[in-house]
């Protein structure tokens, strides 16, 4: 009998994807779990794969690559997917694939398997990556080709098969969760009208109900890496998992939007991002005391196409691999300290210092100082506004040429 690595978290459609194989290939099935944060029940989720029909289960603890290989790169390049949306399922899905490439490659496995559908994006991520890593393996994509047409329909073929799944009729969405975020997608969130009902939040405390005083946090980079909070170094995993922590406290986080999907529609997701959230804000606020002009307005467009390479799955290609090399050269001056205050859903810097700061206070002060003299601005504007100035003279003397 082949085999047939199966990218599997223990939800609703990965949980009947493990039988659907077994009985429409005839493969023994070895599920594939990555381990990035989710905060679950490992054996349990071990335990439900096997009598599922699984012959084996891979658990691969990836938090800390995740962390530091993944989406600290992220930080670093200032990537938000259309002004909004922190990329945190986009981000996983290169080193899921990875996973699953690595299990079927020691298992010798001839293909694998997933349970996004043919509507996302995430069976394009998945696949780009699995051939970008291994162009042998054969991928299998059930909701390309199983009957089942709906999310009301899987629960019914869970049912049917005595499978439990961790979704009803009366809580049908569809979450994804990691140290970075957790999404929510499909039931009533796909009328844009609806607003999230208020129990929808997992990391998140709604602003209402979040504290009525503020909270500080004081985070340094090294090279624009998060290396310290609040004076005491740490961990990644451990830092991500404390901003996690008092950032959701803190109802700070929360994106509610509809985004343009690579294969062509609109979606509404709900996101919760507090610890990224934080991060970036205080990375990008560091960024603006150490970068010059030139170079972060320059880095603010690769950031557009950057988050892009990411969202569409392009993780493992050259053009990434080239822009984390411009990202981390003008990295090198991103070193020092920014404060935060949170409050209620707001995330402001209050506070920020560096080393290699370029803002100078004699220099840009209101107040008298011997460094600038004013009057050179004159020539500046002169020379600055030539090209404006012809063009107005040109207009001016064709329109009295026209007797205007």
């Amino acid at each position: 009998m082949g085999k047939v690595v199966l990218a599997y978290s223990g939800g609703l459609d990965t949980s009947i994807i493990i039988p659907w194989l077994k009985e429409h290939y005839g493969l023994d099935v070895i599920a594939m779990v990555a381990d990035l944060g989710q905060g679950v029940d490992y054996d349990a989720i071990r335990e439900k794969a096997l009598l599922s029909g699984a012959s084996g289960v891979y658990i691969k603890d990836v938090r800390r690559e995740f962390v530091e290989d993944y989406l600290f790169p992220l930080v670093q390049s200032g990537a938000v997917y259309e002004g909004k949306y922190l990329l945190g399922t986009s981000v996983a899905r290169p080193l899921i694939a990875k996973c699953l490439v690595e299990v079927a490659e020691a298992e010798g496995a001839e293909a694998v398997a997933h349970g996004a559908t043919g509507k996302g994006n995430d069976q394009v991520r998945f696949e780009v990556s699995i051939r970008a890593l291994n162009p042998d393996l054969k991928v299998i994509a059930p909701w390309r080709e199983w009957s089942i047409r709906s999310r009301s329909q899987a629960m019914e073929y869970a049912a049917a098969r005595g499978i439990p799944v961790p979704v009803t009729r009366e809580r049908p969405f569809s979450v994804d969760q990691n140290l970075w975020h957790v999404s929510h997608e499909g039931g009533l969130l796909e009328d844009p009208g609806n607003a999230p009902p208020d129990d929808l939040y997992i990391m998140i405390t709604p602003p209402e109900r979040a504290p009525d005083r503020p909270a500080y946090v004081e985070i340094e980079f090294e090279e624009g890496v998060p290396k310290r909070l609040d004076g005491a170094a740490q961990d990644p995993v451990t830092l991500l998992e404390r901003l996690n922590a008092i950032g959701g406290t803190n109802a700070v986080g929360i994106v509610d939007m509809v985004e343009n999907r690579l294969v062509g529609m609109k979606s509404r997701g709900i996101y919760e991002t507090p610890g990224g959230t934080i991060l970036v804000t205080a990375h990008r606020a560091l960024e603006s005391l150490t970068l010059d002009r030139d170079t972060q307005h320059f880095k603010d467009t690769v950031a557009i196409r950057y988050a892009e390479l990411v969202y569409d799955g392009l993780w493992f290609t050259p053009l990434r691999e080239a822009l984390d090399a411009f990202i981390a050269a003008t990295q090198k001056p991103v070193t020092g300290r920014v404060r935060l205050k949170l409050y209620k859903g707001n995330c402001v810097p209050a506070g920020i210092w560096s080393p290699y700061s370029l803002y100078d206070q004699n220099l840009s002060t209101f107040e008298e100082d011997d460094i600038y003299d004013q009057r050179d601005a004159a020539g500046f504007i002169n020379l600055f506004g030539l090209p404006v100035k012809m063009q107005a003279l040109i207009r001016k003397r064709h329109s009295r040429a026209q007797g205007g």
